[in-house]
């Protein structure tokens, strides 16, 4: 059963080292992420699946187990993370003392999760991520989610990913006449946790509008189905002329 869920922007900017001089720009988002992560901790979930996209050309969705690491090098700073955090019960240093072969990295929604969670020191339960292609269909993203929730645990999503990247002429996407509409509508479905909103959302819509969120905000959607949770929206802003949402669930 789903127990709780926060959304999260997943831009790798979050991280004060990549964002060096414009770091203090994403503080409020920073903060919201933070207060995301006490509401799921303090619904004392049996585990916390981490929910992000992954590249468009994958047919996940791609588990990725605890203790999987990720890297900011890409960007040019020397920021290494693991999911879970390196000495997580399920972590490479954990309860085995083992390490964890290597394999494929966090893609870098995953590595904004693990970095925002080592953030917070998080150890209300284990971890693990689920990477979802951003082209993948709704009702496959729906049914995802489902699955997720299926067990007997109390689990707790973190859903990563930004709403469009088209709100300004100076946005990824350049200027979008439909992106501000686009973002209002999710703000108010994650807000009022709308489950049925989420699921109506367009795919090709939100692909033109370079919405990274759908597919996981689509996951979240299949996995609240009859939870009965209450949303609360957190944070909105479009810095940089991409749409950032923080919202809880319980």
């Amino acid at each position: 059963m789903l127990v709780a869920a926060a959304v999260c922007p997943c831009p790798p900017l979050l991280v004060p080292a990549v964002a060096a001089g414009a770091a203090p720009e994403l503080d409020a988002a920073r903060t919201a992420c933070d207060g995301a992560l006490g509401v799921l901790a303090a619904a004392r979930p049996d585990r916390l699946i981490v929910v992000g996209p992954a590249e468009q050309e994958s047919l996940g969705p791609d588990p990725y187990p605890e203790g999987t690491r990720g890297s900011f090098r890409g960007f040019g700073v020397p920021v290494d993370v693991v999911l879970g955090g390196p000495d997580g019960p399920d972590g490479p240093n954990g309860a085995t003392g083992e390490a964890r072969p290597a394999g494929r990295p966090l893609p870098d929604s995953l590595a904004v999760a693990a970095w925002l969670l080592e953030r917070v020191h998080w150890s209300a339960a284990p971890v693990s991520g689920l990477g979802v292609g951003t082209s993948l269909g709704a009702e496959d993203c729906v049914r995802a989610g489902a699955r997720l929730v299926a067990g007997p645990e109390r689990v707790a999503l973190l859903v990563m990913g930004d709403a469009s990247a088209c709100r300004s002429v100076k946005a990824p996407g350049y200027l979008d006449e439909r992106a501000a509409p686009f973002d209002a509508t999710v703000a108010r479905a994650l807000g009022a946790a709308d489950v049925a909103a989420l699921k109506a959302l367009d795919v090709r819509r939100a692909a033109e509008l370079k919405a990274a969120g759908r597919a996981p905000w689509q996951v979240l959607a299949g996995a609240a189905e009859g939870a009965g949770l209450d949303g609360q929206l957190l944070h909105e802003d479009a810095p940089y002329g991409v749409g950032y949402l923080v919202a809880a669930w319980t």
